[in-house]
């Protein structure tokens, strides 16, 4: 029976409901009753006094038990998995929606995986039970999409209980099941580091009320009006004073300047997406007084660093305080990845512009009647679906230092969520690199330089095989369409560990690996911007996360580039390079391409990987099976390779040539020829001309020493 309905025999009935309250309604129920208590100096009225009647005895009341809100930020650690879930349900502004974030453990890194949002979900509140179900959209591909989600009601007097997690399939076969503690009433936690110029004053507190406006009066910090949105701003780091003269001898910021001023004095910046933000309250840009503020980070990892100008929004009236107030958060919101209300469609993918929003992100001069019909409607608030993506984006796409602004492909996650990701903790003591030209030729040969080193002054033990051939390192490239792979080698090779101690000693260790050509064909076929990373898995399980080395692929600048091009492409042409050579019939008109470059195009500075690739091949022997089964062994080509070799090094030594590693290989390949051939004195002229080679290249003594062990070896084998 329904206790409210007047025509029920309940309405005769003394009830009291358990009615659960939450924190919220508490606060709003006490300032009502504040609003009609009595003032303290009211003149009372007395009554004259009523015969006493007799006294009924009184039905014990039910205390009323407040219930916590469910809504927050939850965390659960199970096996190699972290799950940080945010569930939205209730609370301020609840935005009916669940989210969470993915991170992998392997070994001493931990890395983010992926993420999920659950658009709709159906909530049912019981008296003691929050249960939320509902199909998720994933940045992952997943056999269970469907999330159901518990958790038990407490009250104010109890710690809010862990929310458990069931992923389901379209089937309704369970999944995994998380049990998330809750971990904070914000939905995501981020620090923020402020630093000014000397003689600025930063930015503290505005009432809101102070002029009209939208929205409850209230007095608003930058932290404040973030957590408003479910975003906690912890002040972290320290506030430092930047001397002016960092601005140049003009005095005024460029954007490089203050980029500089960020890697300087951001004491926790790094260039790798994380949860911290750096504002600079600076006096004046180089544009003029009329610049506000900007998000100027746009040199490598994005989205990390803003600054505001005292020039035009500096003072202490409330109009001056309150444009303060709206920069500060409006540059932070950048930062996060929100665009300005009327230029939503600018985002990928995009979305319809707002310009009426009575938002923080636009621009009160451009609302529509004016800058003072903004600032009287203005709540102090963003819109909802910039709450919504604050709170529930996926990670890359809100992260500082994540996704590019305004785009939603993620640069860590290249080819899966998981591979190259980069590592919120790295106690593996060891680094990856990776090095090359900047600049390719369309149709030269992609060749990296692979470094691997400790970081551990106690030194680590490495397996030694750092080409991708092997399986310990990956590469992932992205194209210049945006196309991300895996680059997968035409032949796996399964090896043997081979142990190495990287400590003093010999701190690192280096390979150089051709990733041109492999099971899909070529990987850099056209000209453009591309970029690339590797991971290497240590021999604890720890994911090593490389650099992102970006390259240029370059447009054929004549015929004869074209044409050389041409003979580069084809898919023998790769798999000789891959192979650097073979006899193989099957391979043949690579072999006819190449000796075609050579020819006719010898001057051509490709014509250095075509000589490489004949060289090496001609200075070895070659076995091939006839048709009637017999063996036939195509001896060592000592003339040719010589040749071939010499003018590979030649080239290398003019500059025009091959990478280091490959020229060391070259020569060492080059050494062997001449000794196999019985010329002790030319292989040993070569050894010493390798050496003399990198000496004037200016490589440091420690490499030297192993480049000279190396030539020693070679001499020895």
């Amino acid at each position: 029976m329904n206790p409210y309905d007047p025509t029920s025999p309940s309405a005769n009935e003394t009830v009291y409901p358990e009615y659960e309250w939450s924190l919220e309604d508490v606060s709003q129920t006490t300032a009502s009753v504040a609003a009609v208590a009595p003032r303290p100096n009211a003149s009372i009225r007395r009554l004259p006094l009523q015969p006493i009647m007799p006294i009924k005895p009184i039905m014990p009341v039910k205390p009323i038990l407040l219930k916590n809100p469910v809504s927050g930020r939850y965390r659960a650690t199970t096996g190699s998995w972290i799950l940080e879930l945010r569930v939205d349900v209730d609370r301020t502004r609840p935005m009916q929606r669940v989210s969470g974030d993915f991170f992998h453990v392997s070994g001493a890194t931990t890395s983010y995986f992926g993420s999920f949002r659950v658009e709709s979900p159906t909530v049912t509140f019981t008296s003691t039970t929050a249960t939320i179900v509902g199909t998720g959209s994933y940045s992952y591909s997943t056999s269970y999409p469907k999330v159901q989600i518990t958790i038990p009601r407490t009250t104010i007097f109890q710690t809010p209980a862990a929310a458990t997690l069931q992923f389901i399939s379209l089937a309704n076969a369970p999944g995994a099941q998380y049990v998330c503690a809750f971990e904070s009433r914000y939905f995501r936690t981020v620090q923020y580091e402020q630093d000014y110029e000397q003689g600025v004053t930063l930015f503290s507190s505005y009432n809101t009320g102070s002029l009209t406006s939208g929205g409850a009066a209230r007095n608003l910090s930058v932290s404040a009006s973030y957590a408003e949105a479910g975003i906690e701003m912890q002040m972290a780091g320290t506030t430092t004073s930047i001397p002016t003269a960092e601005a140049g001898s003009n005095l005024k910021w460029s954007n490089s300047e203050l980029h500089a001023a960020m890697v300087n004095h951001f004491s926790l910046w790094q260039d790798i997406p994380q949860w911290k933000v750096w504002m600079f309250g600076a006096y004046a840009h180089e544009t003029g007084p009329g610049l506000y503020g900007i998000m100027f980070d746009q040199q490598g990892k994005q989205r990390q660093g803003c600054a505001t100008f005292h020039q035009g929004i500096g003072g202490s009236s409330a109009d001056k305080l309150r444009l303060q107030l709206y920069t500060y958060v409006h540059e932070l919101g950048h930062c996060f990845n929100l665009l300005h209300s009327w230029q939503k469609s600018y985002a990928v993918p995009a979305v319809p512009n707002r310009p009426s929003a009575l938002s923080w992100m636009n621009y009160p001069w451009n609302f529509p009647g004016g800058a003072t019909a903004f600032w009287n409607a203005f709540p102090f608030q963003f819109d909802d679906q910039e709450v919504l993506h604050l709170r529930h984006a996926y990670r890359d796409a809100v992260i500082m230092g994540g996704n590019n602004f305004a785009s939603g492909s993620a640069l860590e996650s290249l080819v899966n969520p998981q591979a190259f990701a980069e590592p919120l903790i790295d106690n593996s003591g060891l680094k990856l690199e990776l090095e090359s030209p900047k600049n390719f030729a369309l149709g030269e040969p992609v060749v990296l330089d692979i470094k691997l080193s400790s970081t551990d002054s106690r030194g680590k033990s490495v397996n030694a095989h750092l080409h991708p051939n092997m399986g310990l390192v990956q590469i992932g490239i992205r194209k210049p369409g945006g196309q991300v792979v895996i680059y997968e080698p035409l032949i796996e090779h399964c090896v043997a560990s081979e142990m190495v101690k990287l400590d003093e000693a010999q701190p690192a260790i280096y390979e150089s690996a051709y990733i041109g050509f492999g099971k899909d064909g070529f990987y850099f076929d056209q000209p453009g911007s591309y970029q690339v990373r590797a991971s290497y898995m240590a021999m604890d399980g720890s994911e090593i996360i490389s650099n992102i080395l970006s390259l240029r692929v370059s447009s054929p600048h004549n015929k004869a580039d074209e044409d050389v091009a041409d003979l580069f492409f084809g898919d023998d042409q790769g798999s000789l390079l891959y192979l650097l050579g073979s006899d193989s019939d099957s391979l043949q008109s690579g072999n006819d391409a190449f000796d075609l470059v050579i020819d006719k195009h010898g001057k051509h500075p490709l014509a250095v990987y075509a000589r490489l690739v004949k060289g090496i091949n001609a200075g070895r022997g070659f076995k091939s099976i006839t048709a009637d089964k017999k063996m036939v062994v195509r001896e060592t080509q000592t003339e040719q390779s010589v040749k071939l070799l010499s003018s590979v090094v030649d080239s290398s030594e003019a500059g025009n040539g091959v990478d280091n590693i490959t020229l060391n290989r070259t020569m060492r390949a080059l050494a062997k020829v001449h000794k196999k051939a019985g010329k002790d004195k030319a292989a040993k002229e070569t050894m010493d001309r390798m050496v003399s080679i990198f000496t004037k290249k200016g490589l440091k003594p420690r490499v030297l020493q192993t480049i000279q062990a190396d030539a020693i070896a070679a001499l020895e084998e």
